[in-house]
């Protein structure tokens, strides 16, 4: 799908706090469809309209996603092999319970018929309430004006609303409304594009009971494959003073709650909806009809106000301590608030869920969850909401058993291997060379848990959970690499892909090595701080895991002496051992409309090439910050951007952020631009899909990363502020050892404040200042 990016909102309000929408948008249906999207982490809308489209010309997606609810079905391969990914498990669209459709007169209401008067849509992230106005003139001339409102809890997971005000203009007459629950749902395939949606066809979930009474209606389902259940429910309430007469009907997938209503000019009539989804293992199937029960008793009354005061309030507290601002860019404004909105939507918070690359928006990449939580989701969690991210990490522990058992298959020794992409534990990549051989997903997952701790000074996660996770994944270091007598005894990883897709299977990936050598010093410091703070947290852990000391002293050993590319004579490290060996792609004959390489050139042909799809070395430089100088990034990250297709989502938020610390700024912020409005202007052609989650939290790194500085190193916290050209001041506050600090950094000042906490030592340009609740810190703009 190809959109004209400059066409998506000419004309259209840039609002702070809202999307805003005052055409109607035909052909950015679908676009328009994953950003005007809802969730809460567990349960998610597509912005879908609730009548549907009647023409096949208004390109719709219709999705309704529950984090965690998946089905299972095989890989097929032509050609086989030892350890191929077997099952892949895919995200399912649900039960459709948000639609609802009028009749006027025997009308059916739609954009296809009649005429549209006034319309307007909007999502405001201070509520999260998605809120469309619509007056419509039938063909027969009547005039009806139309309030949708919609919300799903953020305060009650398994609950959302929706609420439509009908009041006739010019008319007395019938009008009916059918609410519907739609079991007649299944996902998107995959066609020519390998990122997006499944190669499932037909229905995915078998009807096991269903039921239905004057207001309330079910349906209780179960996957074909993965034994997991489902409960959805709705519950309907019309309010009006006219006269009607309800109908319920069903068929074998759908029920049908139909009002007949006898309406007079200028009186009002009210249905409001309330949806209820539940999932689980089978196991547990009587629990979750009883939590739908209890639910069913305890609400007599109206919950739409109450649902959309507590949404506020919860809103209300999680913006006064998360939002950043940016002082004169409305667009920019707008974007990040945007993308931390969606951020919070996309993600999981049971310790059993995580957050998928389209977050709850779209069927992209099968609902797949990447290393693209730990590098860039959990940042920003990490250092505003602690305990989410600490829930993210759960997620981890949660799926160790089956990270064993992959780890078993491929080694048949100890250790850990984390799939490349997944939901339930399994590995789902049927590509290993960009999939299982990214092995340094389990240094990803390490040094998340690294930042964590360093940030919160969690030892009972790192006692329960982190060490753990950090001595198994650590293990598998030790099987692929070894000390090659042809380098000097140095630690050598072979046959491996780092972060970069165009360029596969090769030897000493300089991110990989560095990521296994920083895993590899963590898990053997913090297994001696273990054995001296926490003795008995140790010995239970070794006893349970078998651990020896001599692993112990192979991890020093294998990290302190871990082989590393050599630069070449004009100071560029090598991305691999062989990189610059290669001839560089042609960019100057590549057509514009063969962007992304991966759609139009086989792999082969890309990997014998230096070109890169996304950060790769200049993404170790960031995480890494401190192995490397100034010189060395600012010639590195030249260089590589020259070679750099940024076809992936992942690439321009830290090309932006080493440019910002180099300080070029122009550079730094036009790639900030590309990433901050990557959904909301569609520049990767295909939002339809769903969100790009990874860049949204990249957004944020651009911010406090990038143009404050801001950096950790083990407990301190430092920052190098540096504003963008078209900004007059910025601010975010941070959470850094239950401290909450706020930033704010204009043209001739930074200041910093301590909201929560008793005091902070913090670095501003190499000076240590301690910040206490008595007092502020400000300080004069430098040069750069």
């Amino acid at each position: 799908m190809k959109i004209s990016k400059n066409a998506i909102w000419d004309g259209e309000e840039v609002h702070p706090w809202k999307l805003v929408e005052k055409k109607y948008p035909k052909k950015f249906n679908a676009l328009k469809e994953t950003l005007f999207s809802q969730a809460n982490g567990y349960l998610g809308f597509r912005g879908t309209f609730e009548e549907g489209y009647r023409s096949s010309e208004s390109l719709s997606m219709e999705g309704t996603y529950l984090n965690g609810f998946y089905e299972k079905t095989p890989i097929h391969y032509d050609e086989n092999a030892f350890g191929y990914a077997t099952h892949t498990e895919t995200m399912l669209n649900v039960p459709d319970g948000k639609k609802i459709s009028i009749d006027l007169d025997g009308e059916a209401f739609s954009f296809e018929s009649g005429q549209i008067m006034a319309y307007g849509r909007e999502l405001d992230f201070r509520t999260g309430l998605l809120t469309r106005m619509v007056t419509w003139k039938s063909s027969k001339g009547k005039t009806l004006q139309m309030k949708w409102e919609r919300l799903v809890s953020f305060c009650c997971p398994n609950k959302a609303m929706l609420k439509i005000s009908l009041t006739p203009l010019d008319f007395d007459g019938e009008i009916s409304i059918t609410s519907q629950l739609d079991g007649h749902v299944k996902n998107q395939e995959s066609g020519a594009d390998p990122r997006f949606g499944a190669n499932m066809k037909g229905e995915s979930l078998a009807i096991l009971d269903s039921y239905y009474d004057k207001e309330d209606a079910m349906f209780l389902q179960k996957t074909i494959h993965s034994d997991l259940i489902l409960l959805c429910a709705m519950k309907n309430r019309l309010q009006t003073c006219c006269h009607y007469e309800a109908i319920q009907n069903t068929t074998d997938r759908t029920i049908n709650f139909k009002y007949k209503i006898q309406a007079r000019r200028f009186m009002d009539i009210e249905l409001e909806k309330e949806l209820f989804y539940a999932h689980g293992p089978l196991r547990k199937k009587d629990e979750i009809v009883q939590c739908w029960k209890r639910q069913q008793l305890n609400e007599k009354e109206s919950q739409w106000e109450f649902l959309k005061k507590e949404q506020e309030t919860w809103l209300q507290t999680f913006w006064e301590k998360n939002d950043v601002i940016i002082d004169g860019n409305e667009k920019q404004q707008q974007g990040i608030r945007f993308n931390l909105f969606h951020l919070l939507q996309s993600t999981g918070c049971d310790g059993k869920t995580n957050v998928s690359a389209k977050g709850l928006t779209g069927e992209g990449y099968q609902g797949h969850y990447f290393w693209d939580t730990e590098i860039y989701i959990m940042p920003f969690f990490l250092y505003t909401y602690p305990a989410k991210a600490r829930k993210l990490l759960e997620y981890r522990y949660h799926i160790l058993p089956k990270a064993r058992e992959r780890a078993r298959t491929l080694y048949r020794k100890k250790g850990a291997l984390y799939p490349w992409r997944t939901i339930a534990g399994e590995e789902c990549s049927s590509y290993y060379p960009a999939g299982t051989a990214q092995y340094h997903l389990n240094a990803d997952i390490a040094y998340s848990i690294k930042k964590y701790w360093e940030a919160t000074g969690d030892e009972d996660f790192m006692h329960q959970y982190g060490a753990e996770i950090l001595i198994e994944t650590a293990r598998i270091w030790m099987y692929i690499g070894h000390f090659s007598p042809v380098k000097n005894g140095k630690f050598v990883i072979n046959t491996v892909t780092g972060p970069d897709e165009y360029t596969a299977m090769v030897n000493n990936n300089y991110f990989t090595n560095l990521m296994a050598s920083e895993h590899l010093d963590f898990v053997y410091h913090y297994s001696q701080r273990l054995k001296k703070k926490a003795p008995a947290v140790y010995r239970k852990l070794v006893e349970k895991i078998e651990l020896d000391e001599k692993e112990e002293y192979m991890w020093k050993k294998a990290s302190e002496n871990m082989f590393f590319p050599s630069k070449n004579e004009e100071g560029i490290l090598p991305q691999d051992e062989h990189f610059l060996e290669k001839e560089k792609w042609n960019f100057h004959d590549t057509p514009v409309d063969h962007y992304p390489l991966l759609l139009h050139y086989h792999p082969l042909e890309i990997y014998r090439h230096q070109v890169c799809k996304q950060a790769d070395l200049v993404l170790a430089m960031f995480l890494a910050h401190n192995h490397f100088s100034v010189e060395e990034k600012t010639s590195n990250i030249n260089y590589y951007d020259s070679i750099t297709t940024h076809d992936s989502s992942l690439s321009t938020s830290i090309f932006s952020i080493l440019y910002a610390e180099t300080g070029e700024m122009n550079k730094a912020e036009i790639l900030f631009l590309n990433n901050i409005r990557m959904d909301l202007d569609n520049l990767h052609d295909n939002t339809h899909q769903g969100i790009h989650a990874a860049a949204m939290g990249g957004s944020w790194m651009c911010i406090v990363n990038g143009f404050a500085g801001m950096r950790t190193l083990e407990n301190k916290i430092s920052f190098f502020p540096r504003i963008p050209e078209s900004w007059n001041a910025f601010e975010f506050q941070l959470v850094f050892l239950n401290n909450r600090i706020k930033v704010r950094v204009s043209k001739k000042e930074t200041r910093y404040e301590l909201v929560e906490g008793k005091s902070i030592e913090i670095i501003h340009e190499d000076v240590c200042f301690t910040l206490t609740a008595k007092n502020s810190i400000k300080t004069m703009k430098r040069g750069g």
